[in-house]
């Protein structure tokens, strides 16, 4: 799954995208890394072993992603059978109140973590298939198996995301496609920090909860036995999170309750996102 073969991460400038990175290439991987802070790319190339690829590029600039598509390909062709892995991981949170929340942040949000990885995974589609295997890996959230509060906007997108890679598993299996959805709770990054306010700004606090969340080293090496496992559906969480989870299945009412008194006991001021 990793030993001579080459992943294509996204949003691995930091966070969970470059732990991946990392326990990836330990693994044996070739790396190929975007984002759109091309020195941390770097450095994060410097700690990975094996061969790497910085490919910088923002996600949504869609007009340009046929080329990046053509050059990630032909690097990995050279030192494999093309781009086995592909991991959809780049994207933004949201800490807002929908009442509150102007309509370009829906789109803004939806735009980088649903369409930008619709968009990238069906130009590597066709080459995929033609090679007949190849592994899909989308990093989607608890916040994408259930409406969480403040993230309106964030589970519309990842809610999506988690529909569009069950639909492709089942239409790529016989081919040889793998496709692995990977819902994170809390990890330590600057998921929060950077999450979008109700007018678009950045928030540029973090939460408790992450602060508190699951090292992303750990986290990487969880998804990457995932991977080595032929695991379908990994729902990277602990505690409430993996609790609400599975609420979400097994007493679909227990939560919508749990998430109605979380606002009405002030967590959205909690987390600043009252005025």
């Amino acid at each position: 799954m990793f030993e001579r073969k080459a992943w294509w991460i996204t949003g691995a400038s930091s966070g969970l995208g470059a732990a991946m990175a990392r326990s990836f290439a330990a693994a044996g991987a070739s790396v190929i890394l975007s984002g759109r802070n091309e020195a941390a790319l770097h450095d994060v190339a410097a700690v990975c072993k094996g061969e790497s690829l910085i490919l910088p590029f923002d996600t949504t600039d869609f007009e340009a992603l046929p080329s990046i598509v053509e050059r990630a390909w032909g690097w990995a062709s050279e030192r494999a059978q093309g781009v086995y892995g592909l991991v959809n991981n780049a994207g933004i949170s949201q800490r807002s109140l929908a009442v509150e929340t102007a309509f370009d942040v829906y789109r803004r949000i939806i735009d980088i973590d649903l369409m930008a990885p619709i968009a990238l995974t069906q130009l590597m589609l066709p080459r995929m298939s033609a090679i007949g295997c190849g592994q899909l890996v989308a990093i989607s959230s608890v916040a994408g198996l259930l409406g969480a509060p403040l993230r309106s906007a964030y589970s519309a997108a990842k809610h999506g995301l988690v529909g569009y890679h069950d639909s492709l598993r089942a239409e790529t299996d016989h081919i040889g496609i793998k496709v692995l959805v990977v819902a994170p709770g809390s990890v330590r990054t600057n998921v929060s920090r950077n999450a979008l306010g109700a007018t678009g700004e950045a928030r540029g606090f973090s939460d408790d909860a992450i602060e508190q969340g699951m090292n992303a080293d750990t986290a990487a090496d969880r998804i990457r036995d995932a991977v080595l496992g032929g695991v379908r559906e990994l729902i990277l969480a602990e505690g409430t999170e993996a609790e609400m989870a599975a609420l979400r299945r097994s007493d679909p009412d227990a939560l919508f309750d749990l998430a109605a008194k979380m606002i009405a006991s002030g967590y959205a001021a909690k987390l600043g996102a009252a005025r």
